[in-house]
């Protein structure tokens, strides 16, 4: 029978350090630290219908179904309910902070980089080659060969090449500065003159420019990004208090 063994707090604290995970979870502390200040120097209140929506998203994300598992998942975590209600608690406090903080920002925010948010339908080859290259793209222009043959014809993965090199709807934040700047400024349909980088040349297609819409879906996204860059600042400040201290 195996010898019991008894973990004390400092063993907990002493395993963290020696996980090298030391930083981050002084990091989690000072965050949540910063967003009950915050949200205490805003005057504002979370009401108990919020913290039960977001108890029920909280279970939904973990597939805590039933009371059964999720008495199971605390014992697992060691946490208590009171616990697991201050999970709910911090996580609703981050998004309410965000909404009061930066939601009258997102428009303004969004108009200044709207270029950022809009996505481009592309098709590429990457070749080795450039001098092969700039011979396909010649062809293609004069007819001699169309481009989805040479994204068969030279593209070596097996799956990229079935769907003719195409690479979906992407941003100016997936590529390649260079490509970035060339394709956005495409007119679609066209034919990109083969560009050179560290991952070979390429040969791409530009299918469609799609303008970006300030739907509910990015309004979120800006909103809870500003909201990340102004916590993350206010987290490095404190840190440096804290090592300083």
């Amino acid at each position: 029978m195996s010898p019991t063994i008894a973990i004390t707090n400092e063993d907990v604290l002493h395993q963290i350090k020696l996980s090298r995970k030391f930083p981050e979870v002084v990091r989690e502390i000072v965050t949540r630290h910063i967003l009950k200040k915050s949200l205490a120097e805003a005057g504002i209140e979370v009401e108990t219908q919020e913290l039960q929506q977001e108890a029920d998203k909280f279970r939904l994300l973990n597939q805590l179904r039933n009371a059964d598992t999720t008495w199971k998942w605390l014992e697992t975590h060691h946490l208590s309910l009171e616990d697991f209600e201050e999970i709910a608690y911090v996580n609703r406090i981050y998004t309410k902070l965000a909404e009061h903080l930066f939601a009258e920002r997102v428009e303004s925010y969004f108009f200044e980089h709207q270029l950022d948010y809009a996505g481009a339908v592309i098709y590429e080859v990457v070749l080795d080659d450039e001098d092969l290259a700039i011979e396909l793209f010649y062809g293609i222009q004069a007819g001699e060969i169309n481009f989805y043959d040479v994204a068969h014809q030279y593209i070596k993965d097996k799956e990229l090449r079935r769907v003719k090199g195409y690479r979906g709807i992407v941003n100016r934040q997936q590529l390649n500065p260079e490509i970035s700047a060339a394709v956005f400024a495409a007119n679609p349909p066209q034919l990109l003159k083969p560009i050179v980088t560290s991952k070979g040349v390429h040969l791409i297609l530009v299918d469609e420019i799609i303008q970006a819409e300030l739907d509910i879906k990015l309004r979120w996204k800006i909103m809870l990004d500003l909201f990340a860059e102004w916590l993350n600042k206010q987290v490095e400040e404190a840190i440096l208090v804290y090592q300083e201290v």
